[in-house]
Protein backbone atom coordinates (compact mmCIF):
# COMPACT_ATOMS: atom_id res chain seq x y z
CA UNK A 1 0.00 0.00 0.00
CA UNK A 2 3.05 2.13 -0.20
CA UNK A 3 2.60 3.57 3.55
CA UNK A 4 3.20 2.49 7.33
CA UNK A 5 0.76 0.32 9.13
CA UNK A 6 0.15 -0.03 12.72
CA UNK A 7 -2.34 -2.83 15.05
CA UNK A 8 -2.75 -1.52 18.68
CA UNK A 9 -4.83 -5.00 20.32
CA UNK A 10 -5.80 -3.75 23.76
CA UNK A 11 -7.77 -6.96 24.80
CA UNK A 12 -6.12 -8.73 27.80
CA UNK A 13 -5.56 -11.74 25.35
CA UNK A 14 -3.11 -14.28 25.54
CA UNK A 15 0.17 -13.31 24.02
CA UNK A 16 0.15 -16.12 21.56
CA UNK A 17 -3.63 -15.28 21.02
CA UNK A 18 -3.06 -11.18 20.38
CA UNK A 19 0.27 -12.64 17.92
CA UNK A 20 -1.92 -15.14 16.27
CA UNK A 21 -4.20 -11.89 15.00
CA UNK A 22 -1.75 -9.56 14.44
CA UNK A 23 -0.46 -11.96 11.91
CA UNK A 24 -3.58 -12.65 10.49
CA UNK A 25 -4.14 -8.78 9.99
CA UNK A 26 -1.04 -8.28 8.12
CA UNK A 27 -1.22 -11.20 6.11
CA UNK A 28 -4.52 -9.94 4.80
CA UNK A 29 -3.14 -6.66 4.41
CA UNK A 30 -0.35 -8.03 2.41
CA UNK A 31 -3.17 -9.74 0.31
CA UNK A 32 -5.46 -7.51 -0.43
CA UNK A 33 -1.80 -4.87 -1.70
CA UNK A 34 -1.26 -8.02 -4.09
CA UNK A 35 -4.16 -8.05 -5.88
CA UNK A 36 -4.72 -4.00 -5.91
CA UNK A 37 -1.75 -2.77 -6.10
CA UNK A 38 -1.37 -0.11 -9.55
CA UNK A 39 2.55 -0.72 -9.26
CA UNK A 40 2.65 -4.22 -9.87
CA UNK A 41 2.07 -5.80 -13.59
CA UNK A 42 1.13 -9.35 -12.79
CA UNK A 43 -1.46 -7.52 -10.02
CA UNK A 44 -4.94 -8.29 -10.29
CA UNK A 45 -6.43 -4.80 -10.83
CA UNK A 46 -3.46 -4.38 -13.43
CA UNK A 47 -4.77 -8.00 -15.35
CA UNK A 48 -8.50 -6.75 -15.26
CA UNK A 49 -7.50 -3.54 -16.71
CA UNK A 50 -5.63 -4.27 -19.19
CA UNK A 51 -7.88 -6.90 -20.05
CA UNK A 52 -6.09 -10.15 -19.56
CA UNK A 53 -8.52 -11.18 -16.73
CA UNK A 54 -12.06 -10.96 -17.38
CA UNK A 55 -14.02 -9.25 -14.65
CA UNK A 56 -16.08 -12.75 -14.61
CA UNK A 57 -12.87 -14.52 -13.99
CA UNK A 58 -11.34 -12.10 -10.97
CA UNK A 59 -11.63 -12.78 -7.47
CA UNK A 60 -14.98 -12.01 -5.30
CA UNK A 61 -13.24 -9.40 -3.46
CA UNK A 62 -12.36 -7.41 -6.57
CA UNK A 63 -15.75 -8.03 -8.10
CA UNK A 64 -17.43 -6.78 -4.98
CA UNK A 65 -14.93 -3.97 -4.49
CA UNK A 66 -15.46 -2.49 -8.20
CA UNK A 67 -19.59 -3.22 -7.38
CA UNK A 68 -18.86 -0.32 -4.09
CA UNK A 69 -16.79 1.83 -6.16
CA UNK A 70 -19.52 1.74 -8.55
CA UNK A 71 -21.88 2.73 -6.23
CA UNK A 72 -19.80 5.35 -4.45
CA UNK A 73 -19.62 6.72 -8.05
CA UNK A 74 -23.02 8.05 -8.08
CA UNK A 75 -22.67 9.07 -4.61
CA UNK A 76 -20.49 11.68 -5.70
CA UNK A 77 -21.95 12.74 -8.41
CA UNK A 78 -18.93 11.26 -10.74
CA UNK A 79 -16.21 12.60 -8.78
CA UNK A 80 -15.18 9.71 -6.91
CA UNK A 81 -13.83 7.72 -9.84
CA UNK A 82 -11.96 4.50 -10.33
CA UNK A 83 -11.01 5.54 -13.84
CA UNK A 84 -10.15 9.39 -13.51
CA UNK A 85 -6.78 8.77 -14.10
CA UNK A 86 -7.24 6.63 -17.53
CA UNK A 87 -6.83 3.34 -15.88
CA UNK A 88 -8.62 1.41 -13.05
CA UNK A 89 -7.66 2.53 -9.89
CA UNK A 90 -9.60 2.04 -6.98
CA UNK A 91 -7.35 2.89 -4.21
CA UNK A 92 -8.82 5.50 -2.79
CA UNK A 93 -11.75 3.03 -1.88
CA UNK A 94 -9.40 0.15 -1.38
CA UNK A 95 -7.26 0.93 1.76
CA UNK A 96 -9.72 2.28 3.92
CA UNK A 97 -11.86 -1.05 2.58
CA UNK A 98 -9.38 -3.49 3.76
CA UNK A 99 -8.91 -1.96 7.13
CA UNK A 100 -12.21 -1.66 7.71
CA UNK A 101 -12.39 -5.72 7.05
CA UNK A 102 -9.87 -6.53 9.25
CA UNK A 103 -11.27 -4.37 12.29
CA UNK A 104 -14.25 -6.10 11.45
CA UNK A 105 -12.38 -9.48 11.72
CA UNK A 106 -10.33 -8.49 14.73
CA UNK A 107 -13.44 -7.96 16.37
CA UNK A 108 -15.46 -11.25 15.22
CA UNK A 109 -12.22 -12.85 16.65
CA UNK A 110 -12.74 -11.39 20.47
CA UNK A 111 -10.04 -8.48 19.92
CA UNK A 112 -12.91 -5.74 20.10
CA UNK A 113 -10.34 -2.98 21.15
CA UNK A 114 -7.83 -2.19 18.93
CA UNK A 115 -6.66 0.98 16.98
CA UNK A 116 -5.43 0.25 12.79
CA UNK A 117 -3.88 2.85 11.75
CA UNK A 118 -2.79 2.76 7.59
CA UNK A 119 -0.87 5.67 6.72
CA UNK A 120 -3.92 7.62 8.14
CA UNK A 121 -6.77 5.44 7.18
CA UNK A 122 -7.79 5.04 11.18
CA UNK A 123 -10.04 2.16 12.41
CA UNK A 124 -10.50 2.08 16.39
CA UNK A 125 -12.53 0.14 18.24
CA UNK A 126 -13.84 0.44 22.29
CA UNK A 127 -10.83 1.54 24.70
CA UNK A 128 -7.24 2.04 24.77
CA UNK A 129 -5.29 -0.03 27.25
CA UNK A 130 -5.62 2.92 28.92
CA UNK A 131 -9.35 2.45 29.76
CA UNK A 132 -9.92 5.95 28.04
CA UNK A 133 -10.96 6.39 24.58
CA UNK A 134 -8.28 6.08 21.77
CA UNK A 135 -6.86 10.01 20.24
CA UNK A 136 -6.25 10.15 16.50
CA UNK A 137 -4.07 12.83 15.36
CA UNK A 138 -5.35 14.18 12.12
CA UNK A 139 -1.55 15.60 10.40
CA UNK A 140 -1.27 18.91 10.23
CA UNK A 141 -0.53 19.14 5.93
CA UNK A 142 2.40 21.50 6.38
CA UNK A 143 4.06 19.96 9.01
CA UNK A 144 4.60 16.89 9.25
CA UNK A 145 5.55 16.61 13.03
CA UNK A 146 2.52 18.22 13.58
CA UNK A 147 -1.55 17.73 14.20
CA UNK A 148 -3.94 20.10 13.02
CA UNK A 149 -6.96 18.34 15.06
CA UNK A 150 -6.69 15.22 17.77
CA UNK A 151 -10.02 13.13 17.52
CA UNK A 152 -11.26 11.09 20.24
CA UNK A 153 -13.61 8.47 20.46
CA UNK A 154 -14.82 4.03 21.16
CA UNK A 155 -15.67 3.56 17.63
CA UNK A 156 -14.66 5.79 14.32
CA UNK A 157 -13.33 5.08 11.02
CA UNK A 158 -11.36 8.47 10.18
CA UNK A 159 -10.13 8.86 6.44
CA UNK A 160 -8.15 11.33 5.39
CA UNK A 161 -6.95 12.30 2.12
CA UNK A 162 -4.66 15.36 0.97
CA UNK A 163 -1.87 16.69 -1.43
CA UNK A 164 0.43 17.48 1.19
CA UNK A 165 2.98 14.39 0.57
CA UNK A 166 1.85 13.15 -3.36
CA UNK A 167 1.24 16.33 -4.38
CA UNK A 168 -1.56 17.25 -6.32
CA UNK A 169 -2.28 13.26 -7.47
CA UNK A 170 -5.95 13.97 -6.99
CA UNK A 171 -7.70 14.59 -10.25
CA UNK A 172 -10.89 16.36 -11.00
CA UNK A 173 -12.27 13.94 -13.42
CA UNK A 174 -14.58 16.11 -15.10
CA UNK A 175 -11.64 18.47 -16.09
CA UNK A 176 -9.09 15.46 -15.81
CA UNK A 177 -6.56 17.84 -13.99
CA UNK A 178 -5.38 17.72 -10.56
CA UNK A 179 -7.98 19.31 -8.09
CA UNK A 180 -6.83 22.15 -6.10
CA UNK A 181 -8.58 24.35 -3.27
CA UNK A 182 -8.37 21.98 -0.62
CA UNK A 183 -4.99 20.94 0.88
CA UNK A 184 -6.66 17.79 3.01
CA UNK A 185 -9.97 16.53 3.96
CA UNK A 186 -11.09 14.33 6.89
CA UNK A 187 -13.80 12.20 6.84
CA UNK A 188 -15.23 10.71 9.81
CA UNK A 189 -17.99 7.45 9.51
CA UNK A 190 -18.74 4.42 10.76
CA UNK A 191 -17.39 2.54 7.75
CA UNK A 192 -13.84 2.86 6.35
CA UNK A 193 -13.99 2.54 2.88
CA UNK A 194 -16.74 4.88 2.32
CA UNK A 195 -14.82 7.42 4.43
CA UNK A 196 -11.72 7.07 2.41
CA UNK A 197 -13.98 7.31 -1.04
CA UNK A 198 -15.89 10.36 0.40
CA UNK A 199 -12.39 12.15 1.69
CA UNK A 200 -10.90 11.63 -2.00
CA UNK A 201 -13.65 12.91 -3.90
CA UNK A 202 -14.29 16.15 -1.84
CA UNK A 203 -10.45 17.00 -2.76
CA UNK A 204 -11.43 16.00 -6.64
CA UNK A 205 -14.40 18.63 -5.92
CA UNK A 206 -11.69 21.20 -4.72
CA UNK A 207 -13.85 24.43 -2.66
CA UNK A 208 -16.91 22.93 -3.45
CA UNK A 209 -15.95 19.53 -1.82
CA UNK A 210 -16.91 21.65 1.49
CA UNK A 211 -20.90 22.41 0.93
CA UNK A 212 -20.88 18.79 -0.38
CA UNK A 213 -18.99 17.23 3.16
CA UNK A 214 -21.68 19.54 4.93
CA UNK A 215 -24.47 18.25 3.15
CA UNK A 216 -23.53 14.87 3.68
CA UNK A 217 -25.71 12.51 6.24
CA UNK A 218 -24.22 10.57 9.03
CA UNK A 219 -20.36 11.76 8.55
CA UNK A 220 -18.52 14.53 9.83
CA UNK A 221 -15.42 16.23 8.44
CA UNK A 222 -12.84 18.92 8.76
CA UNK A 223 -11.23 20.36 6.10
CA UNK A 224 -7.72 22.48 5.54
CA UNK A 225 -8.09 24.86 2.36
CA UNK A 226 -5.29 26.03 0.18
CA UNK A 227 -5.06 28.92 1.58
CA UNK A 228 -4.68 27.35 5.37
CA UNK A 229 -8.88 27.98 6.80
CA UNK A 230 -9.43 25.29 9.25
CA UNK A 231 -13.22 23.92 8.69
CA UNK A 232 -15.31 21.29 10.44
CA UNK A 233 -17.88 20.00 11.35
CA UNK A 234 -19.30 21.26 14.85
CA UNK A 235 -19.98 18.09 16.09
CA UNK A 236 -16.30 16.32 15.63
CA UNK A 237 -15.53 14.30 18.64
CA UNK A 238 -12.34 17.01 19.42
CA UNK A 239 -9.82 16.46 22.38
CA UNK A 240 -10.01 19.38 23.95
Amino acid sequence: MGTAVSLDLADDLPADTLRGLADDTFRWLREVDARFTTYRDDSEVRRVDRGELSLSGASADLRAVLARCADLWGDTDGYFDVYATGRLDPSGYVKGWSVQVASDRLVAAGAARHCLNAGGDVRVRGHSSSGRPWRIGVRHPWDGSATCLVLAGTDLAVATSGVYERGNHVLDPRRGEPARGLRSVTVVGPDLGVADAYATAAVAMGVAGIGWLDRLPGHRHAVVTDDGRLLRSTSLPLVD
